[in-house]
């Protein structure tokens, strides 16, 4: 009988083992935050996460990315965001205005510049914005300026050469920073207008012509949103963002002291 008992108990136990695995794995990541950041950001936040969750092994982070302005749209429409990190501070005054974040966890974390880039096998030397008049340049990928953080810093910067608008037909408007950077990369266009960071990550695929100044400088926000559940551990990651670790990944990736 007791033998019965026994393998009813072995039986049991097993019946229930992936019941118990699945409360432990829910256990070990108690809490959970989604940072929902900038496309440019990609690279060098998949990496941060890793480095914050090394730190904080009970926590998991959600990464989230897309342009600026859908972002914000997102979060608008009750996305459930805990971090908000836009390529820009008109998308994060925006939120502010609407109440969507925390004023008072909104800080500076990053900088970056504006690079015309040209296919990897190009042989347009191009050295000024007034270059990309000339007749060789028949297609300019940049990001729309209407919803897109880094057409408007280059539309500023073409304005700013007295080069904006583009000559009729020329600009090729992406939606995103990164679809602009893929156009130039499958040389659908001659030249395109992105962040020198996706350059520098992308150098295999595309050549870096110069950089150029910018109307306003490109400054990355962050900031907890009003709504968070984790309010918490969102702070915490926005401080590990801030911090030495975080900044140290950041440059790796090209990114600037904001």
């Amino acid at each position: 009988m007791r033998a019965i008992f026994a393998s009813m108990f072995r039986t049991a136990r097993k019946a229930c083992l992936p019941t118990l695995l699945l409360l432990a794995a829910a256990a070990a990541h108690a809490d959970e935050i989604t940072v929902s950041a900038a496309a440019s950001l990609s690279n060098a936040f998949r990496d941060i996460a890793a480095a914050f969750q090394a730190e904080h092994p009970d926590v998991e982070v959600l990464l989230n990315f897309a342009p600026s302005d859908a972002l914000l749209q997102q979060l608008g429409a009750g996305a459930p965001i805990d971090v908000l990190a836009t390529a820009d501070e008109e998308t994060m005054d925006k939120a502010a205005q609407r109440k969507l974040i925390t004023p008072a966890t909104r800080r500076n974390f990053a900088g970056n510049t504006l690079a015309v880039v040209t296919p990897a096998d190009s042989g347009l030397t191009l050295t000024k914005l007034s270059d990309l008049t000339q007749g060789a340049v028949k297609r300019i990928a940049i990001g729309n300026p209407a919803g897109v953080p880094a057409g408007r810093y280059a539309q500023g910067a073409l304005s700013q050469a007295g080069v904006w608008p583009l000559p009729e037909g020329r600009a090729v408007y992406a939606q995103s920073v990164r679809q602009a950077l893929d156009y130039v990369a499958r040389g659908e266009v001659e030249a395109g207008l992105v962040y020198a960071t996706d350059a520098l990550m992308h150098a295999d695929k595309v050549k870096l012509a110069f950089e150029c100044a910018t109307e306003h400088p490109i400054v990355y926000p962050m900031a907890v949103t009003s709504d968070s559940h984790h309010a918490e551990t969102a702070a915490a990651f926005v401080a590990f963002v801030a911090a030495p670790a975080g900044q140290a990944v950041l440059a790796r990736f090209g990114f600037k002291a904001p």
